[in-house]
């Protein structure tokens, strides 16, 4: 599918009722499996990336490194991909690079973020003014070339700092710009249908083990899975791993590793050999 025609498709599917389900993906593989397993959006976000390079997702990342990042995930599938721009890494001014790098890489939506550091630590948490925020969004909704790609306004207001009436406030303020979706993060379910009363933007949601089914309730618009395959995978690796060092024998972990021939098909191993068979002498 042309890359540009996966933003009309993810604006489409955002436009059905139904909640859409995307599973966080940290490498263009696991996007791949995400795609086989017949989900309709890939999810590539700073959480995920930032494990692929081996640290915490505390900001380390540049707009560089997520962009290509990105790109590698867009490039190993055939569905939209959403991506994670952080604060968006620049002032309004100068945000239009950042929208332009997503666009380019293929991605189909962003998020843009209030927070202002410190994600995933116990230190203080502290957001955007708000109204520094609405400049920002602004500029990315100016910026962008294609308006089938989503902006998406992402307050941690709840999440940072357990404040629902705050993050209502910013919510609306969003929605009144005319950003295609906002995303409270760390809403429960009846955050969420308080503010289907206040907003006619979709609304997008993360759900994790421990939270309250959003995918089964039908409540929000899309609901992100932004760890599922990097746990799933360090799970699996993990215990394969130790399995295998107590003898060193491969028959022990079978049922844990994937078959050779099927992993090697997954990555066009076969068409490869069709290429190449043309093309000879």
């Amino acid at each position: 599918m042309n890359k540009q025609d996966r933003n009309a498709v993810l604006k489409a599917l955002l436009a059905s009722k139904k909640s859409i389900a995307a599973p966080g993906a940290y490498d263009a593989l696991s996007a791949r499996l995400v795609e086989e397993a017949g989900y309709d959006v890939v999810y590539a976000g700073s959480y995920g990336t930032a494990a692929a390079y081996g640290m915490p997702d505390v900001g380390l990342l540049s707009l560089d490194e997520l962009v290509a990042h990105a790109k590698r995930v867009v490039d190993a599938v055939n569905v939209p991909v959403i991506a994670d721009a952080e604060g968006g890494f620049h002032d309004p001014a100068n945000i239009w690079r950042t929208v332009r790098a997503f666009e380019e890489a293929g991605v189909s939506a962003i998020h843009i973020e209030d927070h202002a550091g410190g994600k995933h630590t116990d230190l203080p948490q502290q957001l955007i003014p708000l109204d520094q925020m609405l400049a920002r969004l602004r500029a990315a909704l100016d910026a962008r070339r294609d308006p089938n790609f989503q902006i998406i306004a992402r307050t941690d207001a709840i999440w940072a700092q357990g404040d629902i009436e705050e993050a209502m406030r910013r919510v609306q303020a969003f929605s009144e710009l005319g950003v295609d979706m906002v995303f409270p993060t760390g809403a429960k379910l009846e955050t969420v249908d308080r503010l289907r009363t206040m907003t006619n933007a979709k609304i997008a949601v993360i759900e994790t083990p421990d939270s309250e089914g959003f995918s089964a309730a039908g409540t929000a618009n899309l609901v992100i899975y932004y760890g599922f395959c990097l746990y799933a995978a360090t799970r699996g690796m993990s215990s394969a791993l130790r399995a295998f060092k107590e003898r060193y024998s491969s028959s022990d972990v079978t049922s844990l590793m994937e078959p050779v021939t099927d992993f090697e098909n997954r990555l066009g191993y076969a068409e490869f050999s069709e290429r190449a068979r043309k093309y000879q002498s």
